[in-house]
C-alpha cells in the first residue's frame, strides 16, 4: 500500500512568540464574539489571561515568506493581488520579476503549499478497494461522497458552517501512530486540527479535512476493512446508536481495535441534533454483542470536573448581570444541600427556556394518540 505515514497540522498551540491575532480569533469564535461585544480587549489579552491555560489553538498560517529557494509563481500571485494587477497592466513580466525587483526586499509572502491533497489522494487510493462500490467516482474536491442525507460542499471556516472540531487526546494519537502501516476509520470525525494519512475522516459534513462524506448508519465500506475505528462524541448525535454500533463492528477487521467515547453528564450540545447520552453500561450494551469489551475508563479528558465546569459556565453565561453575580457568589455548600428553596433564586428563575433544556435534570414529554390509527413507521434497516 503506497500510503506513507504523514501528518499535516491545520492548527497549532500558540506561544507568546508565535501568537497571531487573526489566526487565534479564527479558531476561537467565542473569543472573537467577546472582542466584538467589547467584553475582551483583544485575542491577545484573552490568550495571556485564559488561552494559554485552557490550551487554546490558532490557525496555522496559510502563507509563508517567499524566498529564492521556495518561490512559486502561482502561490506568490494568490498572496499578492497587487502584483497580479501589475502584470495585467504590463508593469511586470511575471511574479518572479516582481519578486526579484521588489518582493524580496519588501518581505513579500506567498500562499503556503498544502500537503493535504496529495496525502488524501494516496489515502483514498488505498481505501478504494475497501468500498462497497469500488468504482465510485471522486468528487471535484477529490473526496468520496455517498449520501444524499449528508451535507457536502461546506468547508470549515464558512460563516454559516456548523463546525464540529476537536483534537485527539494523547492516547488516541498513540493509537494512530501505532498503526502507521494500517488504516483507521474515524466515524464522525468533524473538522480535525491535524490531518493524518492513515485516518479516514468519515463525516456527514464536508469539512476541509473530510475524506468520505456519508452517514454513520450506512457505512460505504466492506466487512473487515479497517485496522482500527475511532468514534469520539458521535453516537449521542444519531437516532439509532445500535445500528451505528453494528456498522462500526462490521467494518472492523478481526483483531482490530475500537476507541469509542460517548457523553454521560454533558449538557445538550452539537450539530445537527443531540439524542442520547449514555451510562458506561449503556455504551457497553451497544457493542458487547459484536466485540470483546476489554476495558472502560474515565480519563482526564472525560473527568467529572469537565461536566461540572460545563454546567456552571453555561448556566452563568446565560443570566442577566445581576442574577449572574448572585449565582457566582453561591457556595458549593449551598448547591449540594436540598435544592428546593434555590428554585426561587433569580439565577434559577431567570434561566432562558433553551438553557432549561440544555441543562435540565430531565425533560418531560406529553403526547396524545391520534383518533385515527396511523400505520407504524418501519424500523430502520442497518444494512448498508
Amino acid at each position: 500500500m503506497n500510503n506513507p505515514f504523514e501528518s499535516a497540522a491545520l492548527q497549532e498551540t500558540p506561544t507568546p512568540q508565535t501568537f497571531n491575532e487573526q489566526a487565534y480569533l479564527a479558531v476561537n469564535p467565542d473569543v472573537a464574539e467577546a472582542v466584538r461585544l467589547g467584553k475582551v480587549r483583544s485575542g491577545w489579552s484573552h490568550f495571556k489571561k485564559f488561552g494559554h491555560i485552557e490550551g487554546r489553538r490558532q490557525k496555522v498560517a496559510e502563507d509563508e515568506l517567499a524566498t529564492p529557494e521556495n518561490f512559486d509563481e502561482a502561490r506568490y500571485l494568490v498572496a499578492n493581488p497587487d502584483v497580479r494587477q501589475g502584470i495585467e497592466l504590463g508593469q511586470f513580466a511575471s511574479g518572479l520579476a516582481h519578486f526579484d525587483q521588489l518582493g524580496r526586499t519588501q518581505g513579500r509572502r506567498q500562499q503556503r503549499a498544502s500537503d493535504i491533497p496529495a496525502m488524501r489522494a494516496r489515502k483514498l487510493a488505498a481505501v478504494r478497494p475497501l468500498l462497497l462500490d469500488p468504482e465510485a467516482p471522486l468528487s471535484s474536491s477529490g473526496k468520496f461522497i455517498f449520501s444524499d442525507e449528508a451535507a457536502p460542499g461546506a468547508e470549515a471556516g464558512d460563516d454559516d458552517m456548523p463546525i464540529s472540531e476537536n483534537g485527539y487526546d494523547d492516547e488516541t494519537v498513540e493509537l494512530i501512530e501505532g498503526l502507521a502501516d494500517g488504516l483507521i476509520l474515524d466515524v464522525g470525525a468533524g473538522y480535525r486540527p491535524v490531518y493524518y494519512s492513515n485516518v479516514v475522516n468519515f463525516e456527514m459534513m464536508d469539512y476541509a479535512t473530510t475524506d468520505v462524506v456519508g452517514v454513520a448508519h450506512r457505512l460505504p465500506f466492506k466487512d473487515n476493512s479497517f485496522d482500527g475505528v475511532i468514534s469520539i462524541a458521535v453516537l449521542e448525535h444519531v437516532k439509532d446508536p445500535f445500528c451505528c454500533a453494528a456498522e462500526i463492528a462490521r467494518v472492523l477487521k478481526p483483531g482490530g481495535w475500537l476507541k469509542c467515547c460517548v457523553p454521560f453528564l454533558q449538557p445538550l450540545h452539537g450539530y445537527p441534533h443531540h439524542y442520547f447520552n449514555m451510562t458506561n453500561e449503556g455504551l457497553r450494551t451497544l457493542f458487547e454483542e459484536h466485540l470483546t469489551i476489554e476495558r472502560q475508563e474515565v480519563t482526564d479528558p472525560t473527568h467529572p470536573i469537565w461536566a461540572i465546569a460545563w454546567q456552571l459556565r453555561s448556566w452563568s453565561q446565560s443570566l442577566p448581570p445581576r442574577a449572574r453575580k448572585q449565582f457566582l457568589r453561591t457556595r458549593v455548600e449551598d448547591l449540594i444541600g436540598y435544592p428546593g428553596p434555590l428554585l426561587e433564586k433569580p439565577w434559577a428563575r431567570e434561566l432562558p427556556r433553551e438553557k432549561l433544556f440544555e441543562l435540565a435534570a430531565a425533560t418531560i414529554l406529553y403526547a396524545r394518540k391520534p383518533a385515527a390509527e396511523s400505520a407504524a413507521r418501519p424500523i430502520a434497516n442497518c444494512a448498508p
